[in-house]
């Protein structure tokens, strides 16, 4: 096991270099040029050459990568000139508001999904399982922007019973004085992925059902019960692992248009943001965050896979 999350650990890092350098040459093809981008069309060539300077981009390519490089390793992911802030400082006050709502709605959809998605398999092909998969599908063809709308208006308008909008706080703890106003936010995606963890738990628990050892221990009078937790769960899990670690960059890119229809300041709103104000530092320093999150998770699923079937060590 050792030598196998080693080895996955250094193909990350491969992966993350890949990533470092493909955001780091994005910069260099922002339009004129970063200094021309960052400072504006009109900036005097002083101010341009002033910039190019402080930054070391008159430097050769290769030396300015890895002092792009160095500077990632000291937490450096740029700094805003149009917030007046470094790019970390931004991501620092925004991702607590991401976890707030992502976390909590990822544990809430495996919550009901899992066990759905297991007496769905168990039902094969009965009442039970022709809804669940019926409204599965509605929940995963819908857009989070419409479904949330409809929370909204079902729960915030019609029944009065929740506030329309997050919590306006500028810090977690203010957004988590007012729990009300996350129960929207949270609903809306934790139904989205209700449908994503329920279908593909359904699928792997009806392979695992049909596997040998599951049918000879019926034989032997094993019940439907001690089956499922002791086998059946375990070797089902492993296709949900792998969408687990596929949620990791959703921290930062789920919450976009939830943030948006509820007003909750977060990495997504922050990335429209920088998208529509021209902020290039933060939407490539996002960018690369999501990246590195992405990677980081696929290689934490994989070990959570190798961890659930040892089969995959030796591969």
């Amino acid at each position: 096991m050792t030598a196998f999350v080693i080895a996955r650990t250094l193909q990350a890092i491969v992966v993350l270099i890949l990533v470092t350098l493909a955001v780091f040459f994005l910069q260099h093809l922002l339009p004129g040029s970063e200094a021309r981008a960052i400072l504006g069309l009109h900036a005097s060539n002083a101010q341009v050459q002033a910039f190019n300077h402080a930054n070391g981009l008159n430097q050769p390519v290769i030396v300015q990568y890895f002092s792009y490089l160095w500077r990632l390793l000291h937490g450096n992911l740029g700094f805003s000139y149009k917030l007046n802030e470094t790019v970390a400082a931004l991501l620092a006050n925004d991702i607590p508001n991401d976890l707030v709502i992502v976390i909590p709605a990822v544990v809430l959809s495996l919550a009901i999904a899992i066990p759905v998605a297991m007496y769905q398999a168990i039902r094969r092909n009965h009442l039970f399982d022709h809804v669940a998969t019926g409204v599965a599908f509605v929940l995963y063809a819908m857009p989070s922007f419409w479904l949330g709308l409809l929370l909204v208006g079902w729960l915030s308008v019609s029944l009065r019973w929740l506030p329309s909008q997050a919590p306006q706080a500028s810090n977690v703890g203010g957004v988590l004085a007012h729990p009300a106003g996350l129960v929207l936010p949270v609903l809306t995606l934790a139904l989205a992925s209700v449908a994503l963890f329920s279908r593909y738990m359904r699928s792997a628990v009806i392979d695992t059902l049909a596997q040998d050892y599951i049918v000879t221990a019926k034989a032997k009078g094993a019940g439907m019960g001690a089956l499922l937790r002791r086998h059946v769960l375990r070797n089902s899990l492993s296709s949900v692992i792998t969408l687990l670690g596929l949620t990791l960059p959703a921290i930062f890119t789920a919450g976009l248009i939830v943030e948006q229809i509820f007003n909750l300041n977060g990495t997504g709103l922050a990335f429209f943001t920088a998208v529509d104000s021209q902020d290039y530092p933060v939407e490539l320093g996002i960018l690369l965050l999501i990246g590195t999150a992405t990677v980081v998770g696929n290689a934490l699923a994989d070990i959570g896979y190798a961890v659930l079937d040892p089969r995959v060590r030796q591969k």
